[in-house]
């Protein structure tokens, strides 16, 4: 009788041989071979308008800072120019300059 192998065992395979060829299709581009694979470069700017996200969205500071998780106190160091965003908070921070409603969902969900 011939062995019968799971679905599930079939999926593990695959999803491990898919793995191994990205890994090979990884090395392949580091090494130059452009065929198999692309890049992409994240580009976050050094520097953000804070207050032009802000008021683009017709908010308040403190209705800003409440509505996308931000310490109001930080934010008016950002607007007056006291500090600046980190890296991941310039991603935020573009994030909801060109899609609020997006950044909204994520954070009202449970």
């Amino acid at each position: 009788m011939g062995k019968t192998i799971s679905p599930s065992a079939k999926k593990a395979r695959s999803v491990g041989s898919e793995i191994v060829e990205a890994l090979q299709n990884a090395v392949a581009y580091a090494k130059g071979d452009h065929s198999k694979g692309r890049a992409h470069r994240v580009l976050v700017p050094q520097r953000i308008d804070v207050k032009q996200v802000r008021s683009k969205l017709g908010l308040s500071q403190s209705d800003f800072a409440e509505k996308f998780g931000i310490n109001a106190a930080t934010l008016r160091n950002w607007e007056q120019g006291r500090r600046q965003p980190d890296g991941p908070a310039r991603v935020l921070l573009m994030i909801i300059d060109r899609e609020p409603a997006a950044v909204q969902r994520v954070l009202l969900s449970r």
